[in-house]
């Protein structure tokens, strides 16, 4: 029987129900209509499968063809040195490089049909980080309020996290390519909605987060006291009437203020309270500490945790840096990744994902791991692969996504989609929809104009 039939209704109907029926009944809409109408209006809204987001953003853009969309059977110029190995999953091969990330990918669904147009690294990056290409593909783009606020941000407006804990928490670096690459911050949604930053490494031997430590000189009252004369003097400069960036600054200063009370946040922040062996498990570098602490942060309620492999795009170091591994300056991709990157990957993203499922977290986490692009399928001259946003791919785990599924496919060399191509818009849709957030819903971006959080599509058949 329909839970949202027309009798159980009529024990709630409402002054304004009934003000909607005499207004609906001049055009022909009786009663019974009316409440259907409102009965599967309710059946229809989105069921949340996911409290919590872990973005972990592979700043560089790793490749596909060497990782998880493997071509043994292309030309050598295409298929790479490394060779497939088999997984967890029959027919889901990983490189050769990977064997423990192998075993975990009955636990993850595969998007090899990723799709966009943007070769520069900052438009790329803008456009993966929240899901709306910019007007033009410039590596010259520039934070703006006319550009479109992240993920976490949007989260943070229209589903924020209830008590102490920050909706959205970022770490730990700003990334950059040139210029700082937009996407990172709340934008025209306004200072207030922006993910708590911290740019602490939380390897360093005492990782500590002194904006959320008090003076010991001053006294939380008196702090208090202080912020009370502050906001006098503004009120009276009427400073935030001359600055649009500024706007939700006060709001912003006053959860911060909030979060210096909290022992539950400063607990979550508190690395050295797990035992040595997790912490090296998860790897003892400053992304594997990200890592676990991104684990510790849902553990508490925070719930959308972006994670920067690094704050550069690199791609020339076997000690730091991104994955744009074009074999500049005489260096070369694979001896870089193969000493670098994979083995980091290979060290956190099995050790995450494990961990949050023996926690009984990851049914309710979703983890997402991208880049904002993939690299070329032909291996250029200096051995190494350049940019390629016309096809990669995307890593989800948890929060209701199907396990040990892969979605969409690339043609034979890994070049273009052959099936269900998937953009950074359906991406983002499907963040939201994940969270239980309807993506076409509108906000106010600059002059009040109303847009859409998302204009793609949710990738429902992902989820189980």
């Amino acid at each position: 029987m329909n839970p949202f039939a027309c009798s159980n209704f009529q024990n709630t109907l409402t002054r304004r129900h009934a003000l909607k029926v005499g207004g609906l009944g001049l055009l022909g809409l009786a009663m019974p209509q009316l409440l259907r109408a409102e009965a599967l209006a309710e059946a229809q809204k989105i069921k949340a499968r996911a409290k919590s987001v872990i973005f972990l953003f592979q700043w560089g853009g790793p490749s596909h063809i060497d990782m998880f969309d493997m071509k043994p059977d292309a030309p050598e110029g295409i298929r790479g040195p490394h060779k497939p190995i088999s997984s967890s999953v029959d027919g889901i091969q990983v490189s050769e490089h990977l064997p423990k990330t192998a075993k975990v990918m009955d636990k993850v669904t595969l998007i090899r049909s990723m799709t966009h147009t943007m070769k520069n690294h900052n438009s790329a990056g803008y456009y993966a980080l929240t899901g709306h290409a910019p007007a033009t593909d410039d590596q010259r783009l520039r934070d703006s309020l006319d550009l479109f606020p992240g993920y976490s941000s949007v989260v943070d407006k229209l589903a924020p996290s209830n008590g102490v804990l920050p909706t959205a928490v970022s770490y730990p670096y700003v990334i950059s390519d040139g210029s700082v690459t937009p996407g990172q911050h709340a934008s025209f949604l306004g200072k207030t909605h922006d993910p708590l930053l911290v740019l602490q490494d939380p390897n360093a031997p005492v990782f500590s987060l002194p904006e959320l430590s008090l003076p010991e000189a001053i006294p939380f009252e008196r702090l208090q006291a202080r912020r009370g004369l502050q906001q006098m003097i503004d009120n009276q400069a009427r400073l935030l009437d001359f600055s649009a960036q500024a706007r939700g600054l006060d709001g912003y200063y006053e959860r911060a203020i909030t979060m210096l009370q909290s022992p539950k946040l400063r607990e979550a922040f508190n690395l050295a309270a797990e035992p040595e062996p997790v912490r090296e498990a998860y790897g003892r570098t400053t992304y594997g500490q990200s890592c676990l602490l991104a684990r510790r942060l849902v553990e508490a309620g925070t719930k959308f945790v972006t994670v920067y492999f690094s704050d550069n795009i690199g791609g020339q170091s076997t000690e730091h840096g991104g994955w744009d591994t074009h074999g500049f300056n005489n260096t070369r991709m694979y001896p870089i990744i193969e000493k670098y990157h994979l083995p980091i990957t290979e060290h956190t993203l099995p050790t995450l994902l494990n961990d949050l499922d023996q926690r009984g977290l990851l049914d309710t986490t979703l983890v997402v791991w991208m880049g904002e692009f993939g690299r070329t399928p032909n291996i250029n001259k200096n051995s190494s692969r350049d940019h390629w946003p016309q096809c990669y791919t995307t890593l989800l785990a948890g929060g209701g996504v199907k396990r040990g599924f892969v979605h969409g496919a690339s043609d034979k060399s890994g070049a273009y989609p052959a099936e269900n191509p998937v953009r950074p818009d359906d991406l983002a849709a499907t963040i939201y929809y994940a969270l239980g957030i309807d993506p076409h819903t509108q906000v106010q971006s600059v002059g009040d104009r109303p847009v859409l959080i998302a204009d793609g599509k949710p990738v429902t058949d992902i989820f189980r």
